[in-house]
């Protein structure tokens, strides 16, 4: 009887524990070429569920990627296009024509949220592959997920001012430039995906927590999985995104673990 009664503590306890656990909307993953042998789909998707991801961005080089991880898990993934066809074109992307065709035919094929995650700093954002690709999201109502100084993230909105920008680990920039970034466009959005600069023993440094109470609607968490071995730190990473969020108060935490990126992505999943 002793027995039975502990085990049932021990199941309520997880009950509780599973309920009052933050959901992730995890705004930052890629499941490029070469990660398709190292974490099959099944096994990708299966990663995400333990996490206790609600949803997740996932853009991949070559698209073929996330393609297969949307067809899995549709109420779960969703997909953001590369500029990319493999990882060696990150520095060459926005001088090579060709991926303007390569951008076109994918946007004929498949639906997206986004085009990115793209590199792009300073005035390169300016040349007409960059352009091109801006005026491919304005004409498919798509966002920009721009891994960028501030400097290319001004020129983009110069570009197009009602384009709808998530800055790519928050331009690894100061909080103080963050902020003002923010303040400046109200279409610009941050995700934290790769910094633990701004917690320490999952404590908020105090300039972070300044930015974060002025802006809890304009952060996302992310994990990026850049290579293929991050793919097994999306739960970690979940629990020490939990971790530091619970320095926040909850309505707070709640927007930058999920509600932010459910609001701006959620519909997709129902096909708006």
């Amino acid at each position: 009887m002793r027995l039975s009664f502990a085990f049932l503590v021990f199941v309520i306890f997880q009950i509780n524990a599973r309920a009052d656990e933050l959901p992730i909307f995890d705004s930052h993953l890629h499941y490029s070429h070469d990660a398709w042998e190292l974490v099959p789909v099944e096994q990708a998707i299966a990663i995400l569920r333990q996490a206790g991801l609600k949803r997740a961005l996932v853009s991949s080089a070559n698209d073929e990627g996330q393609q297969r991880l949307y067809r899995a898990a549709p109420d779960l993934v969703i997909p953001v296009l590369r500029p990319y066809r493999r990882r060696g074109e990150i520095g060459t992307w926005f001088r090579d024509e060709t991926v303007v065709s390569y951008l076109e035919k994918k946007l004929k094929e498949n639906r997206y949220a986004a085009i990115g995650e793209y590199h792009i700093y300073g005035a390169d954002v300016d040349l007409p592959v960059p352009r091109r690709m801006i005026e491919l999201a304005r004409k498919n109502n798509l966002f920009l997920h721009s891994h960028s100084d501030a400097d290319a993230i001004e020129r983009q909105f110069r570009q197009w001012p009602q384009a709808r920008i998530l800055w790519a680990h928050s331009g690894f920039e100061r909080p103080e430039r963050v902020a003002e970034t923010l303040r400046k466009h109200g279409n610009l959005w941050c995700d934290l995906a790769f910094r633990t600069d701004f917690v320490s023993n999952n404590k908020i440094d105090s300039a972070w927590r300044a930015v974060f109470l002025e802006f809890p609607e304009r952060f996302m968490v992310g994990t990026d999985s850049y290579t293929p071995e991050r793919w097994h730190y999306i739960a970690e990473h979940a629990d020490w995104s939990r971790k530091w969020l619970a320095d926040l108060p909850r309505p707070v935490a709640e927007r930058i673990a999920w509600k932010n990126g459910e609001s701006l992505f959620g519909s997709f999943s129902q096909g708006h």
